[in-house]
């Protein structure tokens, strides 16, 4: 009677859960202003990038504007997180001093491309208003057919003792303790060296189906008394408390991340038909959370029905209030893979959403832009841009609220200034989000009201009505927590829309350039100084244009509404 009682209380909170999203989707309900929007971009077999190699100087350019293109187009659809396989296959794609070249940036293992793509990657989410989470692919290594290519270079050269041969592929030996101490300089060296927002470890678990597994000799040695599940539980466990240890420690505010199976384990009601994190592969991602060894959890949930919408649910129910980010396998619309109704992907975007989830992401990159169906199921889903939410369980103290806030009106402009807010214990610069609102007040957590986020202390606001208005801003730090606003009302300045084109005076210097930016502060065009900047083409909405000096300092800036 008990059983039957519990798995009927389960049941009609899932039907009241999918209630709720087909109700969502319905209203077409805001979005809320923090959510990870976030897609797995993919390098190994160059499935998502980089498709063209490397095989003279003038490539690298070609393979850069490819990456370009797709970040365009990603930030297009609001996307504002991409996890970028960074360590493929015991090679990576960045200058290591431990692991060499992949072959994906030029077609031969271990040869420079002549640039850092991880670091270009880098610098590129964040020109628009993106976050760049490292994917460290962690324990295979490949087949046969990749340790070969490597040659001397592989892992099973130069570490044989932390190397399983399994089936038909190679893997780091997650029971043998020096493992985790191998992996750690790995990420050190990246969180060290980069300005990533996010370590993401992908394949932290035992290689699938783990029948005839060769650990026993290790297990008899290392294993104590636990039990062989136990003990491998707890090798899996080791490396991610580790991993983030290590990353904390360089750069506490650095989100530290991981891709569980997407069923943790069996559920009172519906069974995870023996394919679970926690028997199947020994992931106590759970766990994880609920000590503090995880901030994201991305569930790879690519399923759908019963096996899809009681788990994400289970998944939320013990987050322990760390994020949990369903993983969905949009590439399931594609007649190849299953040839889902799109109908399906977005009902569980907005079942997700309903669920209270921190965000969703996509796998992967390339069937989120080119399938057609994929697409426009996102779009319509994600119609509005988000920020990330914010780690809000960190230790340092929440940033200041920004003092002196003063508005100077010059003809149809206002000049807005506010005092810089100091950093706190060496953390990267603070960073400042502008709201704007009509009336005499101001909903901040409306992201209708956001007119921009930039890591500058002031700007011009075309005014050309006599509307009244409100504005605040709030400083923000480096986990992305805010401060109480600082606010600001006046009787008159709300912008119309502007014309078809913007004009701008004569250049003063040689050499000046100018860029449009959007409210996140992605740059959404760039060139050279132009005295008729043409606008028809934007969507409605705030826009920041700048104005560089030849010496790349800004010496004109306003903002403008379309």
């Amino acid at each position: 009677m008990i059983f039957f009682i519990s798995a009927m209380q389960n049941l009609i909170k899932y039907v009241a859960l999918l209630l709720l999203s087909t109700a969502a989707m319905a209203q077409n309900i805001s979005s809320p202003k923090y959510e990870y929007r976030a897609v797995w971009l993919t390098t190994i077999e160059n499935l998502d990038w980089p498709k063209k190699l490397i095989k003279t100087p003038s490539d690298t350019l070609a393979q850069q504007r490819e990456l370009v293109n797709i970040l365009d187009s990603l930030q297009a659809l609001n996307v504002n997180t991409v996890l970028l396989q960074t360590r493929v296959r015991g090679d990576v794609i960045y200058p290591s001093a431990i692991e060499p070249f992949s072959h994906v940036l030029t077609g031969v293992s271990g040869k420079n491309p002549g640039y850092d793509p991880l670091a270009f990657a880098i610098d590129e989410c964040h020109k628009r208003g993106m976050q760049l989470h490292a994917w460290i692919v962690t324990l295979p290594l490949g087949k046969k057919e990749h340790i070969k290519r490597m040659g001397a270079r592989s892992l099973t050269r130069t570490h044989r003792n932390l190397c399983t041969f399994y089936k038909d592929s190679w893997y780091m030996e997650p029971g043998n303790p020096a493992t985790s101490d191998y992996i750690c300089r790995i990420v050190q060296e990246i969180t060290a060296n980069y300005n990533v927002d996010g370590i993401h470890l992908d394949y932290v678990r035992y290689p699938d189906r783990t029948v005839g597994y060769p650990d026993a000799k290790l297990h008899r040695t290392h294993g104590k008394r636990l039990s062989l599940a136990a003990w491998r539980r707890a090798n899996i466990t080791n490396i991610a408390k580790r991993v983030y240890s290590t990353v904390k420690g360089i750069k506490p505010w650095v989100r530290v991340s991981c891709a569980p199976l997407g069923k943790y384990d069996d559920l009172t009601s519906y069974s995870s038909l023996g394919w679970n994190a926690h028997d199947a592969v020994f992931q106590e991602a759970q766990n994880w959370v609920r000590d503090g060894y995880m901030d994201i959890l991305f569930p790879m949930l690519y399923f759908k029905g019963n096996n899809f919408y009681p788990f994400v649910l289970d998944w939320q129910e013990n987050s322990h209030g760390r994020h949990i980010v369903p993983g969905i396998g949009i590439y399931r619309v594609l007649p190849e893979y299953g040839g889902w109704s799109p109908i399906e992907i977005k009902r569980q975007l907005f079942t997700s959403r309903s669920a209270g989830v921190a965000g969703t992401a996509m796998f992967r990159a390339e069937h989120v832009l080119n399938s057609e169906s994929a697409t426009a199921v996102y779009s319509s889903a994600y119609d509005k841009p988000a920020l990330v939410p914010p780690l809000s369980w960190a230790e340092a103290p929440a940033p200041q609220s920004p003092a002196s806030l003063s508005v100077n009106r010059v003809g149809d402009s206002f000049n807005i200034a506010w005092a810089h807010v100091p950093s706190v214990d060496g953390h990267p610069a603070i960073r400042y989000n502008v709201y704007v609102a009509v009336g005499d007040t101001i909903d901040c957590e409306n992201i209708d009201n956001l007119l921009c986020t930039t890591d500058e202390t002031s700007f011009i606001w075309e005014c050309r009505t006599k509307s009244a208005v409100s504005l605040a801003v709030t400083a923000v730090d480096a986990y992305g927590r805010e401060s109480e606003p600082a606010v600001w009302s006046c009787e008159s300045g709300y912008p119309s829309p502007s014309p078809h084109e913007l004009l701008l005076p004569e250049p003063r210097t040689w050499g000046m350039r100018l860029a449009v930016y959007d409210v996140f502060g992605r740059c959404i065009h760039s060139g050279r100084y132009s005295t008729r900047v043409i606008v028809a083409g934007l969507p409605a909405g705030y826009y920041w244009l700048k104005v560089y000096g030849n010496d790349g300092r800004v010496v004109e800036s306003r903002c403008f509404r379309r």
